[in-house]
């Protein structure tokens, strides 16, 4: 059982930046994927990004360009780094790994809150 702890998060104005960031209890090395979703109040859950074992990278049309995704594997982490935030990016964060098998892990859930 892979144990998933995310930090980070907060509170920052419109145009800030922020970043969450995921820990596994074991090595992520050989997990395919490493992402992160999002849920706002009385919303569904929806994507925001994937990191891929093969290095390659994916963005939510709604964050492209805003949103970097980054995979420590020496620190069996993965971070979101976010820029020029928006009110609309107010949510849960949650953090995801996937491992070869397809079996997947979440993290618990980090709050993000972009207001003035």
């Amino acid at each position: 059982q892979v144990q998933v702890v995310e930090s980070g998060g907060g509170l920052v104005q419109p145009g800030g930046s922020l970043s969450v960031s995921c820990a596994a209890s074991e090595s992520i090395f050989s997990f395919n994927t490493m992402g992160w979703y999002r849920q706002a109040p009385g919303k569904v859950r929806e994507w925001v990004a994937s990191a891929f074992r093969t290095g390659s990278s994916q963005y939510a049309d709604s964050v492209k360009g805003r949103f970097a995704i980054s995979r420590d594997i020496a620190k069996n982490t993965v971070t979101l780094q976010m820029t020029n935030l928006k009110p609309e990016d107010t949510a849960v964060y949650f953090c995801q790994f996937v491992q070869a098998s397809g079996r997947d892990y979440w993290g618990q859930g980090t709050q993000v809150t972009v207001s003035s």
